[in-house]
C-alpha cells in the first residue's frame, strides 16, 4: 500500500518535498478510489527515490481536503516546489498519472 499522509505530516511530507509528490484523495467507500488504487500502489514503488506518491483518506483527513478545494474523489493532486501544479479528477488510467509524473521529474 502507499505511503498515507495524514494532516499533521502534510507540510513536511508534501509541501516540503524536495521531489514532486502525488497526492491521491480517495475514501475506502468509493468505487473509483478503489479501481486506480492498485495502479497508485504500482506508481509508489517505480517512483520511489523520484517522486514521493501519497494516499490521504478525505474521511480522516478533511481538512486537508477542504484546503485543496477536493470535492469529488478520487482527486490526484501533483505538487512541485510546495504548490500544486496539476491534478486529476476522477479514475483515469495509470499511463496518463505516469506521464504527469514524469513531466514534473
Amino acid at each position: 500500500m502507499s505511503n498515507a499522509v495524514t494532516t499533521s505530516d502534510f507540510e513536511k511530507e508534501v509541501l516540503q518535498s524536495d521531489v514532486p509528490v502525488l497526492v491521491d484523495f480517495w475514501a475506502v467507500w468509493c468505487g473509483p478510489c478503489k479501481m486506480i488504487g492498485p495502479s497508485i500502489d504500482e506508481l509508489s514503488s517505480e517512483y520511489a527515490g523520484k517522486a514521493k506518491v501519497l494516499k490521504c483518506d478525505v474521511d480522516n483527513e478533511a481538512e486537508v481536503a477542504g484546503k485543496y478545494g477536493v470535492m469529488s474523489i478520487p482527486t490526484l493532486l501533483f505538487f512541485k516546489g510546495g504548490k500544486v501544479v496539476d491534478q486529476i479528477v476522477g479514475a483515469a488510467p495509470k499511463k496518463q498519472i505516469a506521464s504527469k509524473l514524469d513531466g514534473l521529474i
